[in-house]
């Protein structure tokens, strides 16, 4: 992100009513127009946690994010350009039961519609253009998702400065950092389940957050550095698990073991391997891709990979 434009974060919510897809559109106060649900990047949020926190702010449910649907880029009246990044995001039976949602002096309503309609009432033509992208996505089969987010570890102890076994080699006072501030982030994509290596540096990584979500650590050598060199590893065991659940996941891994991870991720739901699946997993310590696949036909590919880099 650059300092002189304002970033923004949003979502196309969205649910089944009888079969038929709603999609969600607020009525704004003080604006009297009719927008996706948004808003501007807080200090100290990324981009995903903003829109999860916005869309729970101005609609009272939340959700967790699906694929990314595109970015809007427009300039504010005084010349700054202002950009948006959009997911889509289902709201469960459960998130709108408990949605917290009153009239106030910034949201005047909700509505629930269908996408036809939400084409013509949308004030803007960015709005409509990032509806008009997922649509073409539920034109494609793609509605409902779920992600495996492959992780890798936090900064750890150099090893020149480690006398100990490799694997038990600390994460560095960046490192412990990093864990920490991963939280927000990976909450953002509704991770259930914590997969790891058994290496400390790597159970260190997600120990915030699987204290956060109430749930273990799933630890296991298969997925491991060690094994990785010894050709014991059985990457293929844990992936295909992970995609036959149709669960969201993190799995946090080493540097080296990270290609053979998203290698398999496409062997397994039968996707093209090309060059992507390199940038998706040359990733710094305490970076993480996040991989969508179809809810309904994993087996058709992968959706699509966004990366995260760490703040820290």
């Amino acid at each position: 992100m650059t300092e002189t434009a304002v970033y923004a974060a949003g979502g196309v919510v969205w649910r089944m009513v009888e079969e038929k897809l709603r999609i969600l559109v607020i009525h704004r106060t003080a604006y009297d127009d009719v927008t996706l649900p948004k808003g501007k990047v807080d200090p100290g949020e990324t981009l995903p946690m903003t829109a999860v926190r916005e869309i729970f702010e101005e609609t009272g449910i939340r959700v967790s994010l699906g694929i990314p649907v595109g970015v809007s880029r427009y300039h504010l009246p005084r010349g700054r350009q202002k950009v948006v990044h959009y997911w889509a995001a289902e709201a469960t039976d459960d998130a709108i039961r408990e949605s917290s949602f009153v009239p106030n002096k910034e949201v005047a309503a909700v509505e629930w519609i269908s996408p036809r309609k939400a084409l013509a009432r949308l004030s803007y033509p960015v709005d409509v253009e990032i509806l008009e992208q997922f649509l073409r996505y539920v034109d494609d089969g793609i509605l409902s998702t779920f992600p495996i987010v492959v992780l890798r570890h936090a900064k750890a102890t150099p090893r020149e400065e480690w006398k100990g076994a490799d694997a038990a080699r600390p994460l560095a006072p960046r490192g412990t950092r990093q864990a920490k501030d991963l939280v927000g982030p990976l909450r953002s994509f509704g991770v259930r389940r914590v997969i790891s290596s058994d290496a400390v540096r790597c159970v260190a990584t997600v120990t915030p957050l699987a204290e956060a979500l109430g749930r273990s650590i799933d630890r296991t050598p298969l997925i491991g550095q060690d094994a990785w060199e010894e050709g014991t590893s059985d990457v293929r065991a844990v992936i295909g698990k992970r995609v036959r659940s149709r669960k969201p996941a993190v799995l946090c891994s080493h540097g080296p073991v990270l290609p053979g991870i998203l290698a398999e991720l496409a062997l397994a739901t039968g996707t093209l391997r090309g060059s992507y699946l390199g940038s998706a997993s040359s990733l710094d310590p305490g970076a993480f891709s996040v991989v969508h696949l179809s809810r309904e036909h994993p087996g058709s590919g992968i959706v699509c990979i966004e990366t995260h880099e760490p703040r820290l």
